[in-house]
């Protein structure tokens, strides 16, 4: 049996940097070989190439769909093709590719092995675009003609999904800042020259688990130079019309934030907090281990229930406020108190489930989707 063909994914907004990034590999490995799939005017072109230069460029399909989808299923025909002696296969993600559905779709073949996620990142240009509220379609990098995605978004998700991080271009203060907003953005993910590709294999599963909101690696309080990260943690449920009401302040305050937190009046659900560049998304991410039999914790991931024990009170079991905020010159004791002013009272707590179910919910019309 063939050993799987190791991979290393590049992705990142900047074309320039992951050319770099592709150059270096190329040099380093004489097998290596890489496929580029540009996305424009509707279209996915193919690009693959050596260190030599390009071996072929071929149009593969239609963009107004899905791009990801398209790209995914043409990789896994190139396995027969040019990629099949690679080692390893670079692909170069087109700018607003994110990262996380490529792999998970190569994964599923059992003929890869994931090496590396890399995100290759502009020095001059992060700190700025981290905090840009523009939409792909306003910049030229959406995939297809309804792509409502942001751009700070998409890049945030390149970032944090990262297995390790490379900046270019730019003189040495941009490459300080540009770090120092990475050390809070993925504070665990090493900034490198060029990506290692010797793992013995990235497991997928292991990836989501470090973004997604139940078992998500969240940054800790931090202070670098102008750039803040604030952790909120609190063990007591948020009164759904008072967080609504301070949400926007929460959000256009600060650059990013995310996590998980708890709503008196949906007792059993953990929601997902995920915001940048004054842009958020509240979404329903399942039931707190807590509100479970415990015969179903075994259908659960172990990831989630290591996440829950570490958040366990004898009490409340899992269900915790954990939410955290970075930005320029945060102003930390107004953000905690703002949250704070948002729990539910010492003297709210009892007759507590059933009666917080009944407090107006003015996120029901956002139909929070899971």
């Amino acid at each position: 049996m063939n050993e799987p063909i190791p991979v290393a994914l590049v992705c990142g907004l900047y074309g320039r940097a992951r050319a770099a990034t592709v150059d270096r590999l190329l040099r380093r490995h004489p097998r290596a070989v890489a496929i580029h799939h540009a996305v424009a005017a509707g279209r996915v072109e193919r690009v693959v190439r050596d260190a030599s230069g390009v071996l072929d460029r071929t149009g593969v399909g239609d963009a107004r769909g899905d791009a990801t989808r398209t790209i995914g299923e043409d990789l896994l025909d190139m396995l027969a093709g040019p990629a099949a002696g690679a080692s390893p296969l670079v692909i170069d993600l087109w700018d607003s590719i994110e990262p996380r559905p490529v792999a998970e779709t190569l994964a599923r073949t059992g003929r890869l092995r994931l090496a590396c996620v890399h995100a290759a990142l502009d020095a001059r240009h992060l700190p700025v675009d981290i905090c840009r509220g523009d939409r792909l379609a306003g910049t030229g990098q959406a995939t297809a003609a309804g792509d409502r995605r942001h751009l700070a978004g998409v890049l945030v998700r390149q970032i944090e999904y990262a297995t390790s991080l490379s900046l270019h271009e730019g003189d040495p203060e941009d490459a300080d800042l540009a770090a120092a907003v990475l050390g809070h953005l993925a504070p665990h993910t090493p900034i490198v020259t060029t990506p290692e590709t010797t793992v013995a294999g990235l497991d997928v599963h292991e990836l989501a688990a470090r973004v997604d909101p139940a078992t998500a690696q969240l940054p800790a309080d931090r202070q670098t130079g102008e750039v803040t990260t604030v952790v909120w943690h609190r063990l007591r449920p948020l009164h759904p019309g008072r967080l609504f009401d301070v949400m926007d302040e929460l959000v256009t305050t600060t650059v990013r934030s995310r996590g998980r937190f708890w709503l008196a009046n949906r007792h059993e659900r953990m929601l997902a907090w995920d915001a940048v560049a004054g842009a958020i998304s509240v979404t329903d991410a399942g039931p707190w281990l807590a509100a479970l039999p415990e015969a179903a914790w075994d259908l659960v991931s172990p990831a989630r229930r290591a996440a829950a024990a570490l958040d366990w009170n004898p009490i409340i079991g899992d269900r915790v406020q954990h939410l955290v905020f970075t930005g320029p010159g945060i102003d930390r004791d107004r953000i905690c108190g703002l949250l704070d002013s948002c729990l539910i009272g010492q003297g709210d707590l009892l007759p507590g489930a059933a009666a917080w179910a009944r407090y107006d919910d003015p996120f029901a019309p956002y139909r929070l989707r899971t």
